[in-house]
């Protein structure tokens, strides 16, 4: 019986040991989500209404300009960014991600994986740890895995200028960002979005039902010199977004992933001491009964 004691004593103190872990890894993940909600939240409003102005401008001046990238093309080469975290510990925030853009592939972009046409981008390694294997056949570029080391503008923005570059070049002729969009702490939507080329206002679902008014935009300087500088700077604050949004989901999730897994070990916990409980007092009825016989035989 003291076998059984001891070992339910080490499996208590091994259940503590993870609970003070998970409890650190939430207290740590919590600290780091206020900032990148805060960072997220305040930037989503811009960053829409950015996007939704460039799509508007796009319908509004098609025929008139010629931009690179508004410019559809044929889906002979496709790109798809893929944003994962670099840690685990987060739940299946990963893996629904990487289901996402699986399916994206399988479903939408199969004949240009068999072609050998088909380019993966990766930020954040487990993404890459995985689809690596599985799409060995595509292009994958694992230039900027450690992005997150570096959230700032300037740095996010090599990877938008790469994608543009690609697009404009017509290495690429339609790019997607899988990545998981932050709704709150405890959910996260797993989402591959098209970013280029640029789609219209005329494309939303519900425009053919109400027709779309010419705006009349007044340019200073001339419309294709302000487009010009216009479209890449809301590209560069799109894909920004992207990467924020993936950002403040890995700690939402990672939170939620260590609170359930805190609560969890508080249960085990309870269940062990009572094991326990269970065992010594079977282990002390045990020595009294032993006492007791030993006694009534040297009566006897």
């Amino acid at each position: 019986m003291s076998g059984k004691l001891k070992e339910v004593r080490e499996r208590i103190k091994s259940v503590q040991s993870t609970q003070q872990i998970t409890k650190a890894m939430k207290m740590v993940s919590a600290s780091k989500l206020r900032r990148a909600q805060q960072a997220i939240v305040e930037m989503r409003p811009y960053a829409n209404r950015l996007d939704k102005m460039m799509k508007n401008l796009v319908a509004n001046l098609e025929g008139d300009i010629q931009s690179p990238f508004v410019a559809k093309r044929e889906h002979e080469k496709v790109a798809v960014v893929v944003i994962t975290s670099n840690r685990g510990l987060a739940g299946a925030f990963n893996s629904n991600i990487i289901k996402e853009a699986i399916q994206k592939i399988e479903t939408k972009y199969q004949e240009q994986l068999a072609k050998g046409n088909l380019s993966l981008i990766f930020i954040g390694k487990k993404g890459f740890d995985i689809l690596k294997k599985r799409y060995a056949g595509a292009t994958l570029v694992s230039t900027y895995v450690d992005l997150f080391s570096d959230l700032s503008f300037d740095n996010i923005s090599r990877v938008s200028t790469f994608l543009m570059d690609n697009y404009t070049s017509k290495q690429y002729d339609v790019v997607d960002v899988c990545y998981g969009q932050f709704k709150n702490a405890a959910f996260q939507i797993p989402i591959c979005a098209q970013y280029l080329p640029i789609e219209n206002e005329d494309n939303q679902i519900g425009a053919q039902h109400h027709p779309k008014k010419k705006a009349n935009y007044l340019f200073d300087p001339d419309k294709e010199s302000l487009l010009e500088y216009l479209i890449p700077s809301i590209l560069h604050t799109t894909f920004q977004k992207f990467v924020l949004d993936n950002h403040a989901s890995e700690h939402g999730a990672r939170m939620t992933a260590m609170d359930n897994a805190t609560t969890n070990a508080e249960e085990l916990m309870k269940e062990l001491k009572i094991n326990y409980n269970k065992a010594r007092q079977e282990a002390i009825t045990k020595e009294l009964s032993e006492i007791v016989g030993g006694a009534a035989a040297l009566s006897a």
